[in-house]
């Protein structure tokens, strides 16, 4: 018998977040609680693991990186846990280049091989991912759980000189690149595989990576293009709770794409999705100008490779996105253009959850944005660029909201404010007296948003079909 790779969601924690007990676990309480684990262990574990990847081994080097003076004990304590994170590391590199091999080389690999190196590979991730742990005892020495080095107001004028060069950055490329798919492996739900391809975007320079939730058996499935939330890697651990899940059941596929500075494409010396607060402002327009390419290619491949209607949106962060692209894509050619928006707790603008939420008082990215020169109206001047003032491609009865009533991370009256000047319609308005990080939770047991994307999808390929 084959052995299939572990699902994403461990049965257990997917069993309780179904239970009528899950109301229990979904509510504000915890969210505070998730802020307060945020702030006090997984950043500054975070800063320390990205430190430990670019000291390769050196205490004194990590010392450095991480602005850390530690005792003589502390030394030697960081040499054991430097060569335990070398050998995480090796182990994880040399899994990838088999999983790469395996999953997109040129020699015929049996569906029993495929499984294990995927089991493998999200072993091995998981335990360098993990490795955060390792650093507890250094905790309390960190001063800046980010690495931020914003450029100065001048800096970011030279690159962006006027709004002309600003928008040439969001521009889609003249010519897409070549769309690779891996070999697919069985799930509980239908089959993965992954894509890839060269990123548009001269600032990434890298690959671009999506895994793809496909239905069996449906032809000519609809589509949500889903993006993630900063700093989540939901390609790289086991055991993620992942709130599009039931999706595929309901026919439905799902791409995932990897965002730029996450998971495969984390760039040395940084964690995952740290080098979009960085230096933004400007990492926040490399960013989202990247994303914006990056999804019109995922949009051609879609199109390509199925007639059925396609969606974009996302949680969090990747709900931004989704939202300027919709925007965006109103001067796209009209294949490129989204038929729908599912969006998982969003607000205005990008600048408000940068600037103004629960996230930000933990970044300080406000306080080293003015020692480099910038007064708070200036930036906030700069980030909601990233935001075009428009209503986007799809009519409002083709967008969906699920949002919390407390969330003060993307903050919940302005996105409601938002919906409001899209007008979106009422039935397609999602509120729950949750905040930012129950809200995706609760999405496990109430299903009701995914029924009614599955409910918009319907009526869309009923349109076509009418045609």
């Amino acid at each position: 018998m084959i052995k299939r790779p572990r699902h994403i969601a461990s049965d257990r924690v997917m069993r309780f977040l179904r239970s009528s007990l899950s109301p229990l676990l979904t509510r504000p309480w915890l969210d505070r609680l998730i802020l307060w684990i945020l702030e006090h262990w997984f950043f500054p574990l975070s800063r320390l693991w990205a430190s430990a990847r670019a000291a390769e081994g050196s205490v004194d080097s990590f010392c450095v990186e991480a602005d850390i003076a530690p005792s003589p004990k502390h030394c030697q304590k960081a040499k054991r846990v430097l060569a335990n994170f070398e050998h995480a590391r090796l182990k994880n590199l040399m899994t990838e280049q088999v999983w790469q091999a395996y999953l997109f080389g040129d020699e015929t690999v049996t569906e029993q091989r495929l499984l294990i190196a995927e089991e493998m590979r999200l072993d091995t991730r998981t335990e360098y991912l993990m490795m955060r742990k390792q650093f507890t005892p250094f905790r309390k020495m960190v001063k800046q759980s980010i690495a931020l080095r914003p450029p100065t107001p001048e800096e970011t004028h030279s690159k962006y000189p006027d709004q002309a060069t600003f928008e040439a950055t969001f521009a889609l490329p003249d010519h897409f690149p070549e769309v690779e798919e891996s070999r697919s492996i069985p799930v509980p739900s239908g089959r993965d595989y992954w894509i890839r391809f060269q990123s548009p975007s001269e600032d990434m320079n890298d690959l671009a990576y999506a895994r793809v939730h496909e239905p069996v058996g449906v032809i000519n499935p609809p589509t949500l293009i889903f993006g993630h939330g900063i700093f989540v890697e939901f390609d790289h651990f086991h055991n993620l709770i992942d709130e599009v899940h039931a999706l595929t059941s309901m026919g439905i596929r799902v791409v995932r794409p990897e965002a730029p500075w996450h998971g495969r494409r984390v760039i040395p010396g940084h964690f995952g999705g740290e080098r979009l607060l960085s230096t933004a402002p400007v990492g926040m327009i490399e960013f989202l100008a990247a994303q914006t390419r990056e999804w019109a290619v995922l949009m051609d491949w879609c199109r390509n490779t199925s007639s059925g209607p396609v969606a974009i949106g996302g949680s969090s962060l990747g709900a931004q996105t989704a939202k300027a692209i919709a925007v965006r894509a109103k001067t796209w050619p009209e294949r490129l253009q989204p038929d729908a928006l599912f969006m998982v707790t969003h607000c205005t603008h990008i600048a408000e959850a940068s600037l103004d939420g629960a996230l930000s008082d933990l970044w300080h990215l406000s306080d080293a944005l003015r020692d480099q020169g910038w007064n708070k109206e200036l930036a906030r001047e700069w980030l909601n660029k990233l935001d075009p003032e428009d209503t986007p491609a799809m009519p409002p009865e083709q967008i969906i909201s699920v949002m919390g009533s407390e969330d003060i991370v993307t903050p919940f009256a302005s996105g409601q404010a938002h919906m409001d000047s899209w007008q979106v319609p009422s039935q397609n308005r999602f509120v729950y007296h949750r905040g930012h990080f129950t809200i995706p939770l609760g999405l496990i047991r109430d299903q009701q948003p995914l029924w009614r994307l599955r409910a918009v999808f319907s009526q869309l390929e009923k349109q076509d079909n009418a045609q």
